[in-house]
Parts: structure tokens; sequence; C-alpha cells
């Protein structure tokens, strides 16, 4: 039966999606990231509240944009000259309702409140996309791992877990690695908290090291499950990666991983970068000296043109999005992709975008791929891939065992397929035929919200 929608509903729904958005603004002055996350997940759930009215009159999304609980807390550690260092940590708790809090911790200068509740409310919409029992959080601090020693590090991660661990648990709230924290930082956190705890909860921390309690194809998670969903993307039209050009921003985990699939899909991988400039390199990147040089020797990517002299390296980030191909997939940071990047991109043809990154395109480089036909995989679904496997990985901590890389990816793949087709579906059923950023968003909140309303006023 087909629910007919008045003028009268519509209206209705839309006053509530702006009175709630005010309210966000109200209680969450100067927290610009915050609100662009909020404004870009309220502006497409309108024609669900306009068809169910009952998501207005539990209150859903007043309690769905606040958060459950927000920890901030001071993290004293001793540099390797003997100085005392503060840092601020953080950890926003935001939705629990399909599952204890999941997502990462960032340690990066420009951590603060604000990135940490924009990056929390994504994680709620992209957990519940995965189909995995997992609730949204997030967390971190300012501090920067960059140019410190293992030992401050190590220093560091310990003095922020001595006070973190009072807020996880593998049924409470389960972290993993983001900007800044990788296998190290993790390894640390789950010494320390085995070390407070006094025992071994394999299941607190995911993105764990291999020999103690890791999942295989984690590490390579996010950049191949992005590189899967803008596959999925591109076989809807008849396409393929198969003899595509394709920039990809970043040299990190993501952007590493999601190299390797594109190439290994027969496509050309030609620019990459990292936080200081970008390298291009027409006759394809040669991903084994940029793991080398990342991964490795911790070097900049600049050091890859003295390597490879036909590349050229650029001083700056921005750039990347004026060489011309037929995918892009931005893996660096939020807001990397502007209005003018984006009408640049279409200029010169581009036929895809896959965000492997957290809020990558701003929300006009977002309308500008959308009116012009690109086929765009948002972040929440494109990069569900990490947290997708740390569910697995926390799924494998509880029965004791570990699955073959090849199960794992097997599990990644289809997941990806299915977050693909939900979205699909969802941007179908409410009126936005092959709007994946509203189909996306309105498939992750469904969930969420009928359990919430399940679970009572809570």
């Amino acid at each position: 039966m087909t629910t007919v929608i008045t003028e009268e509903r519509q209206t209705e729904a839309q006053q509530y999606v702006q009175s709630v958005y005010e309210l966000v603004i109200q209680r969450n002055p100067h927290e610009s990231e915050f609100h662009q996350a909020v404004k870009e997940i309220l502006d497409s759930l309108t024609p669900v509240f306009a068809k169910h009215p009952k998501y207005m009159q539990h209150g859903i999304l007043e309690r769905i944009v606040e958060p459950e609980r927000v920890v901030s807390f001071r993290v004293p550690w001793v540099d390797d000259n003997g100085k005392v260092q503060v840092n601020r940590g953080f950890r926003v708790q935001f939705n629990s309702a399909i599952g204890p809090y999941k997502g990462g911790l960032r340690f990066h200068p420009s951590v603060n409140a604000s990135i940490i509740k924009f990056l929390g409310f994504e994680q709620i919409f992209k957990n519940s996309l995965t189909g995995q029992p997992i609730g949204g959080g997030k967390g971190g601090s300012d501090f920067d791992p960059k140019g410190k020693s293992d030992l401050e590090i190590m220093r560091f991660t310990q003095s922020f877990m001595t006070e973190l661990y009072k807020y996880l648990g593998p049924d409470i709230d389960v972290p993993a690695g983001d900007i800044g924290v990788g296998a190290k930082e993790i390894g640390f956190m789950f010494g320390q908290y085995k070390r407070i705890r006094g025992g071994n909860e394999a299941g607190v921390l995911t993105g764990k090291g291999l020999l103690y309690g890791g999942s295989l194809t984690r590490t390579e998670a996010t950049g191949y499950g992005c590189v899967y969903f803008v596959s999925e993307m591109l076989a809807s039209k008849g396409q393929s990666f198969q003899d595509k050009t394709v920039v990809i921003s970043g040299s990190g985990n993501v952007s590493i991983y999601a190299i390797e699939k594109a190439q290994q899909l027969g496509a050309k991988v030609i620019a990459c970068s990292d936080s200081n400039g970008y390298i291009h390199d027409p006759q394809g990147i040669n991903l084994q000296t940029v793991k080398r040089l990342k991964e490795v020797e911790r070097k900049r990517i600049s050091e890859y043109v003295k390597e490879h002299p036909h590349a050229v390296y650029t001083e700056g980030c921005k750039g990347i999005w004026s060489i011309p191909c037929d995918i892009a997939l931005p893996c660096a940071t939020q807001n990397e992709i502007d209005e003018q990047a984006a009408k640049l991109l279409v200029e010169n043809g581009v036929v895809a975008i896959g965000e492997g990154a957290n809020m990558p395109s701003t929300l006009e480089a977002i309308e500008v791929f959308l009116n012009n036909q690109v086929l765009f995989g948002p972040a929440k679904a494109a990069n569900a891939g990490g947290v997708a496997v740390s569910a697995l990985e926390m799924a494998q901590n509880s029965m004791r065992l570990s699955w073959t890389f090849e199960e794992v990816d097997a599990k990644l793949h289809s997941i990806m397929k299915n977050i693909y087709q939900s979205s699909v579906s969802a941007a179908e059923e409410y009126g936005h035929p092959g709007n994946l950023v509203v189909g996306a968003n309105i498939s992750g909140f469904i969930k969420v919200a009928d359990a919430m309303i399940a679970q009572g006023v809570v």
C-alpha cells in the first residue's frame, strides 16, 4: 500500500527537521564541522518524516543529535627531554541503540569537540549500514604523533588509556584507529588496558596486531571497501575500474590499500598525496615505493620523485584535483574537495567519486557532483569497510578463533555490496533514485530509529 504524502505533511516534516537543526546550532555554537555533518544527514530525512510521522512523535531526531555521553579529559605525559606535556583527550559515545559504541581514535592537532562530534555522529549511520550490531562513537586527542619517538608515543598513549579505560569494554565501547593511530598506538593502548584491568579482554579494541587478537584484512579494509563500493556504482552503468585513470588523495592506510585494490582491478592510479603536497606519476604510481616510504621509512611523499624522476611533486594538496581522471577517491581528510575543486573534476571528465575519508567533500561540492550526474559514493557508505571488518574482528575475538584473509575479504566484499544495494533501494523508495547520499542516510537512519523506538525514551 502506497502512503500518500500530502503537502501539509511534507511541510510539517520540513519544519520539524529545520527546528532540530536550529536547536543543534544553538546548543553547539562554533562547532562548524558538527553542524555540517548534522545538516547533511537531516536534509536527507525529510521524506522519511513525511511518510512516517511516528519518528517525529517519538522525538527521534532530538535524541539522535544529542550524544549519550561526552567525555573530555587531561592527558599529562613526559617527553624525552623530561618536560611535562599536557594534551586533551575526548570520547563521544553517541548512540548505542543497535550495539556497543564503535568508532576510531584520532590523534591530530586539529582534534577538538566539534571534530569528534561530527565523526561520532557520522559513525552512527555508517555502523548501521554495515548490518553489524554496533553503535556510534568516536574519540581522540590533539596530540601529534609526528616527530615523536616511540617512547614518547608510548608514554602518551598509556596516560590516555589510564583515563579512557573507565568508559570502555567489549560490550560497552570498542575504539579502533583513525588518523595518527595505527598498529603501534593500538598496541600500546591495549597493553595499558590489560595492565589496568588485570585480564585479557581482546574485544575492547580493534585494529590490533595479528599476534594478539587482530583480524586479517583489517589493515586493507577501508581502502578495499571503498573500491568495492565504487565498483558497484560503476557496474550499474556497465563500467568497471579496468583501464580507468584514478586519482587518490592521501598516502596513509586507506589510500595505500585503495591504490592496491584499484590496481588489482586494472586501473592506473596516477596521483597520491600527504599533508605537504602531492605526486603525479603519469606512468602509474609504484605502490611498493609508496608503501616503503610511508609504512616503513615514515618519510614524506616528496621522496618518491627521487626514485621515479618521471613523476612530479607539487607543494600543497589542493592541486591534486586539477589532474584529469576518470575516478577520484578522496582518502585524506575532511573538506578536502570544495566547490571549486569539484567543478574542476567535472570539467575534466570525472565519472565517479568514492569518499574514502570522513566527509572529504563539502556540501557545495557534493551538490556539484550530483547536479552533473557524477556517480557519488558518500563516506558513510563508501568508507564503511574499516568499521565493518572491525566488527568482524570483535566477532572473532568473542569466538576465540581467526578467519583467513580470503574469508574476511569475502565477507567485506559482501557487506559493501549490501550497503550499496540498501542505499539504492532507500533512495528509490523515498523519491531520490540514484542519489546515494540520501539513500545511505535514510537506510542507516531507519534501523537506528526503529531500535530507539523499541527501547523506549532513553
